[in-house]
């Protein structure tokens, strides 16, 4: 039998969690969902199977998402979503102590740092490295981070947006604002009851801004048929939703992330910025997937901006990717508790 890796890499997201496995790269992506039986602590499912479950379960059965803002809500949640995606890629029989890297999102407290270390160890870990969410991203996304040269990657992920300027393999300027792709659809929630007085869920809201919605005003508005309830009758009831709906509805969140990109780009030195003007800046994450986000940002910011290539995997490509070189691994990790 091959002799097995010694590390793994979590990409913890508030949305997803991705598992990847040195050599091998990403192995398992799953929602971070759990579902537990309230009255004996079981773990009755996870990932793809309990995201179906989401508003759907019965008083002694709770789905949950034990990540919020990308910080762990739920801490015995979180633990038993990462020991059974670990334990599905790595069998428990054949298991051993690994290092483990864990992203993290930027500005994060000690405290919340460690419950993150906490869960790796929990898991088995030997040692628990903490790399950035967008240190990870650059790297996954291709950008020159060991160049004396400015780039710019800004992440936008389901539960936090991270954005930073790298320059030598680190970080120059960052920033960090708990708003993305699932403040968005609370946003298209939000905006439909308030609107329509119609309740619909945030599965529905999702598929409204994936399907029609937009960061600025398209060329075509498209219409959309959601079903909800009505909260006067208690009805079910199907509404039209627009394209101008939607961005109006997440218009609000979206000038907090833009707000954020311009900060960072105050805080960066002038040399570096001139580098960004020339070069761009990257999106990528889940919420970059937004129709005209990167013209909306190129508008308010006069710099051009690209989407990475498969943008939603740019954070567990670049963790897959310094498990695979381990020189780039201990320069990029935040900390290391032994």
């Amino acid at each position: 039998m091959k002799s097995m890796s010694k590390e793994i890499g979590i990409d913890l997201g508030t949305s997803y969690t991705r598992i990847s496995v040195r050599g091998r790269g990403t192995v398992l992506s799953e929602p971070t969902v759990v579902a537990i039986n309230k009255v004996t602590g079981e773990i009755l499912a996870v990932g793809n199977q309990a995201k179906e479950m989401l508003g759907r379960t019965p008083d002694n059965i709770v789905a949950v998402r034990p990540l919020k803002d990308g910080i762990i809500a739920d801490f015995e949640a979180t633990r038993m979503l990462v020991q059974n995606l670990v334990y599905r890629v790595v069998p428990k029989s054949l298991f051993y102590k690994p290092r483990v890297i864990i992203t993290i999102p930027s500005n994060i407290t000690d405290v919340e740092e460690r419950a993150v270390e906490g869960v790796g160890y929990r898991v088995g870990a030997k040692a628990v490295y903490l790399i950035e969410e967008v240190m990870a991203a650059a790297i996954g996304a291709g950008l020159q981070i060991e160049r004396p040269e400015g780039c710019m990657i800004v992440d936008i992920g389901g539960g936090t947006s991270e954005m930073a300027v790298l320059s030598l393999g680190g970080i120059v300027a960052e920033n960090s604002v708990r708003v993305a792709g699932d403040k968005l659809d609370s946003d298209i929630v939000e905006y439909i009851r308030n609107r329509f007085n119609v309740l619909i869920g945030l599965t529905e809201a999702e598929e409204v801004k994936r399907q029609i919605g937009s960061a600025s005003s398209a060329m075509t508005e498209e219409k959309m048929s959601v079903k909800g309830r009505n909260l006067s009758t208690g009805l079910p009831e199907t509404v039209s939703i627009t394209t101008k709906d939607v961005n109006e509805a997440i218009s609000g969140s979206l000038e907090i992330i833009l707000k954020a990109i311009k900060t960072t780009l105050e805080n960066t030195p002038p040399e570096l910025s001139s580098d960004v003007m020339s070069k761009g800046i990257v999106l990528c994450g889940s919420g970059s997937l937004l129709k005209n986000l990167d013209r909306y940002i190129s508008e308010q910011t006069g710099i051009p901006v690209f989407i990475a290539e498969n943008p939603s995997e740019c954070v567990s490509r670049g963790v897959a990717m310094s498990l695979d070189n381990i020189d780039l691994l201990k320069k990029s990790v935040k900390s290391k508790r032994l």
